[in-house]
């Protein structure tokens, strides 16, 4: 079976800690795919508010829209673990660029990896509803995270 493997970026500009709460907590008493779904856009959010920028609106008038994203399961997260969620920018066109997250946690002294993703982001005016071109001045913020 073949499996999704995701290239990570050597470096990740932005962090940011993100406690797992017992809503996150499917079942098998451990971190739910759609919970790890969630924390990646809360990280997202978070990394594009860092830069000044939201999700639906900057300042050339266009905001972001997913267009994919892929996760690649690699340990498992439990209620009470901090996921430090790494993020990164990269594989820019005129249109969009991937966003790349590494999400970790420290237990018992050991950082453990919990999943990688990437999310397909492409510039897109929501009062037109079609897709826009990314701004280079964006892009050159989005690259260095700053």
């Amino acid at each position: 079976m073949a499996r999704v493997k995701i290239d990570l970026p050597a470096t990740f500009p932005f962090s940011v800690q993100i406690p797992v709460r017992i809503r996150d907590i499917n079942y098998g008493n451990h971190v739910g795919n759609d919970a790890i779904l969630s924390i990646i856009h809360e990280a997202r959010m978070q990394f594009l508010g860092n830069l000044g920028y939201k999700e639906l609106d900057h300042e050339a008038g266009a905001g972001f829209i997913m267009a994919d994203v892929a996760i690649a399961y690699k340990g498992e997260g439990f209620y009470g673990d901090i996921f430090d969620v790494a993020v990164a920018a990269g594989e820019f066109n005129a249109l969009g660029f991937e966003l790349f997250y590494l999400i970790t946690t420290n237990r018992n002294g050991q950082t453990i990896t919990i999943a990688e993703a990437k999310t397909g982001m492409i510039c897109f005016d929501y009062k037109a509803h079609k897709i826009a071109k990314l701004p280079a001045d964006m892009k050159a913020r989005l690259e260095t995270g700053k």
